[in-house]
This record gives structure tokens, C-alpha cells and sequence, in this order.
């Protein structure tokens, strides 16, 4: 490209632009799923900015809109844009359940993959559902202790200290 350009100015002519056209500015947020990308990434990677999808599940719904994964997203048109929130929509029918992130759900049994804010809320909802039935992990939540078999006699010790004497 600069040989391109070296030579127009040798003739007197004006330099070469870029090769992306005047007319195709990118759009510096890309609004998905209630969520601001950055329109400077690949699709790939914009994607993962939503909750819930990670780069693998980004590379099934970009194949499964029928987006290049690696072309930049600010660059895309609107109806390949609506295509991708389409995808994101039913990413259930486009993705095996062993990938979806919410398998057997306790109240209906089905297989979901949960995204944006619907993780926190579910999460919420699971902790205290563990609370009300008062379930071991569900005591070990309310008390602010370790949930999987940690141990604590050495580690998690927040407020006062236990299994630790001070001399006198």
C-alpha cells in the first residue's frame, strides 16, 4: 500500500485511502442482548462480553447466524447484527446440552443456557431455596462459611480467628 501511495504522489495524484470505504464507519457499541460490545472486535470475541457466553458458545452462534466469527463486529450490518441476537435467542436448538449452562433445572427439569442478568437472579434464587429448606450448603451460605469441604481451621478467616491462641 505505501508503493500505491509513493506512486500517486509522484504523478500528482492523491493518495490512496485505506481500503475500508468512507461509507462503512464502524460503530464503536454494538448493542446485544440488552448489552454494549466493543465494535472493534472480532465477533468472536465481542460476543463473550455478554454473560453466559464464553468463546466457544460465541463461535456456534456466529456459525449459526451465518456471521464470519472473525470479522469485526462494528463493521457489520444491522441485519447481520439481528441475525447474531436471533441466534443468541435460541442458542437451546444450536448448541448440545452437555454445552448449555443450566442443565436439569430444579423447578421445570429442562435444559436452559441462561444469560445477562438471568445467571445472578437464578443463582439468588437457588441459595435461597437452599436457605428455606434449610440444607447444609443452605446453613453454610447463611453464615457466611465455606460451602464446598474447605477446610477452615487455617483458611477463610474473616472477623475473628479460629484455632489460634495469643500468648499472654
Amino acid at each position: 500500500m505505501a508503493k500505491k501511495q509513493k506512486e500517486n504522489l509522484e504523478e500528482g495524484l492523491e493518495p490512496v485511502a485505506a481500503e475500508v470505504p468512507e461509507e462503512d464507519e464502524i460503530k464503536h457499541l454494538v448493542r446485544i442482548m440488552n448489552t454494549d460490545l466493543k465494535g472493534a472486535n472480532q465477533v468472536q470475541y465481542a460476543l463473550t462480553g455478554i454473560d453466559g457466553i464464553g468463546l466457544r458458545i460465541s463461535k456456534i452462534i456466529a456459525k449459526d447466524a451465518g456471521v464470519d466469527p472473525k470479522a469485526i463486529i462494528g463493521y457489520l450490518p444491522d441485519e447481520d447484527v439481528a441475525k447474531l441476537d436471533a441466534a443468541i435467542l435460541n442458542i437451546e436448538k444450536s448448541t448440545p446440552t452437555w454445552m448449555l449452562n443450566r442443565q436439569k433445572d430444579l423447578m421445570t427439569g429442562e435444559d436452559k443456557h441462561l444469560l445477562g442478568i438471568d445467571i445472578e437472579l437464578t443463582f439468588k434464587e437457588d441459595t435461597n431455596n437452599l436457605k428455606k429448606v434449610r440444607a447444609y450448603r443452605g446453613l453454610r451460605h447463611e453464615r457466611g462459611l465455606k460451602v464446598r469441604g474447605q477446610r477452615t481451621k487455617s483458611t477463610g478467616r474473616r472477623g475473628s480467628t479460629v484455632g489460634v491462641r495469643k500468648k499472654k
